[in-house]
Parts: C-alpha cells; structure tokens; sequence
C-alpha cells in the first residue's frame, strides 16, 4: 500500500517531470512541422514515382522488364535486368574499396598519425567531399579513362566508373568513421593499454568493434551516393547496356540511363524510366533494411 504522503511525492514529481523550459517548447514546435513536411514530401515523391511506373508495371510487365531481348524502348524491347546488375556491381565494388580505405584512413588518424598531421589529412578529405560529382567526372574522362583505355580498351568502363565513385563516396566513410573512432569511451582504451596490447590491436579489437555502429551508418550513405551517382558515372561508364564480363567493359547504370532518355521519353518509355526509380528506390530501401535486422543487437543500442 502506497501511502499518501508518497503518493502526492510521485505527483509532485512528474509535475516537475512535465514542466519544460520554454526553449525545449518552442524547438518542439519548429520540429514537429519540419519532421511532418519532411515526411510528407518523401511521401509525395514515391506516391508520383509509383503512379507514373503504373503503365510500365502493368502494360509491360516484370517479365518482360527482366526478360526482354534487349533495352530499346523505341522498339518495345524493355529489359532492365543488364542496367540493374550494371548499378548494383559498380556501387558494390565502389563502396567495398571506400569502405576500406575509409576505415583504415580513420584508423590512421585515430591512433596512429600526430595530431596536425591528422588535422591536415581530415581536412584534405573534407575538401574532396566538396568537389563537385561533374568535375570528378570531368577529371576521369581525361585521366582515368585514358590509363585505363592503355591497359584494355575502350577505356570507359566499370573499372573506371569504380574508381571514380570509390573516390567520390571516399570521404563520407572516412569522416563518419573518425567521428565515431573519436567518441569510443577514453576508458576502454586505457584498459587496452593496461592489458599491454599493441595500438594497432586497440584500434580494431576494441575501438572498432565500440564504433561499429556510426562506421555502419557512413557505409550505408556512401552506398545510397553511390547507388544514386549520376553524372560522373554517366561519362566514365560507356553507357552500354549489357552485363560486363570483366571490369574492362562498359556499363550503364539505372541513373544514367534515366538522365540521358528522359527528355524525349513518351508513353511506355517514359513509364519504363519511372519503374527504374522505383527499382533504385526499392534497393536503396532493401540494403538499408538488410543492414539494421541484421546488424547485431549490442551495436543497436
């Protein structure tokens, strides 16, 4: 039995629990509409994109859209099936190589590099986020695809839309994975030391794994970029719609291909450009999706 006095204790507690400042209420009042809109923008996109994909999904069809001889739409061939593995391969291999530099490179300045050195290399990989995807492009057209072209021709191909987008996507793992090495508790690394374990082995067997989950989240941006790169994909790839045999051969992934048809796309053309945002959106959604169920219980927390 609670008495009383103990009672009117709780209630007095949580009128206290309940009284918030004023700037608490008003940042409550800003971000309740923002998140709303927010939400409802993103909202309104899929909705247009999945009703303009409507007259693809249904006149043409999955089957045909996976299995069409072809990608000519002025022909009504509609496979999309060459352009999906082209987007899928080409992000994978990019985020797989920024992935680990990335890591390594916050390793590096975590625990290894002095602190000006370190300073100076974060904010070198700041200004590569700045530049811009079009001169990235502008500099593997008349570099990259040159060096490659003179060990296996044509030279736009998926090894350079790689090497293009791993340098793209580079500085997103890089600097999340440094924010989250930094904020791992000084505590676990004295304890590191005092156990008399190597910097290298504090670094990945108890900074590492205490960061996982902020390293896992610049992954998956880094994938959503490269997933979602247009323009200097788009003039370093060679926009051939096929499945590569080796790295040397062109591709084209699905933005490229909605930015170069767009613009005179009619009819079921036009519908089949709009199922290919749907479907970029749908493996956006599914990596994203596969990555938290998967992703261990201690790093959720």
């Amino acid at each position: 039995m609670i008495s009383s006095k103990s009672s009117s204790t709780f209630r007095f507690v949580d009128r206290i629990s309940k009284a918030e400042p004023w700037e608490d209420r008003l940042l409550r009042m800003i971000l309740w509409p923002a998140g709303v809109l927010a939400g409802t923008v993103s909202l309104a996109i899929v909705l247009v994109i999945t009703i303009e994909a409507g007259p693809g999904l249904g006149e043409i069809g999955v089957v045909r859209l996976l299995a069409d001889p072809s990608w000519h739409p002025a022909n009504g061939r509609f496979n999309l099936l060459p352009i999906i593995v082209d987007t899928v391969l080409v992000a994978a291999l990019a985020t797989s190589l920024a992935a680990a530099a990335g890591i390594l490179s916050a390793i590096f300045c975590t625990s290894f590099a002095p602190r000006m050195l370190a300073t100076c290399f974060t904010r070198m990989i700041e200004l590569l986020a700045g530049i811009p995807s079009v001169v990235f492009g502008l500099w593997g057209m008349t570099v990259l695809v040159p060096a490659v072209a003179a060990l296996a021709p044509p030279g736009p191909s998926l090894l350079a839309a790689t090497l293009v987008l791993t340098l793209m996507i580079l500085p997103t793992v890089t600097l999340v994975a440094t924010s989250s090495l930094s904020r791992v508790p000084a505590s676990l690394l004295i304890g590191g030391k005092a156990l008399g374990l190597s910097a290298w082995s504090i670094a990945t067997k108890i900074a590492l794994p205490a960061a996982r989950r902020g390293i896992a989240t610049g992954v998956v941006l880094a994938l959503g970029r490269a997933l979602g790169e247009t323009m200097a994909v788009l003039m370093v790839s060679g926009n051939i719609v096929q499945i590569p045999g080796s790295l040397f051969d062109p591709i084209r992934t699905l933005p490229a291909t909605i930015a170069l048809e767009i613009p005179y796309a009619e009819g079921l053309h036009r519908a089949s450009l709009f199922v290919c945002a749907l479907v970029l959106m749908a493996i956006v959604l599914t990596t994203v999706c596969f990555i938290e169920l998967f992703q261990p219980e201690s790093a959720r927390d």
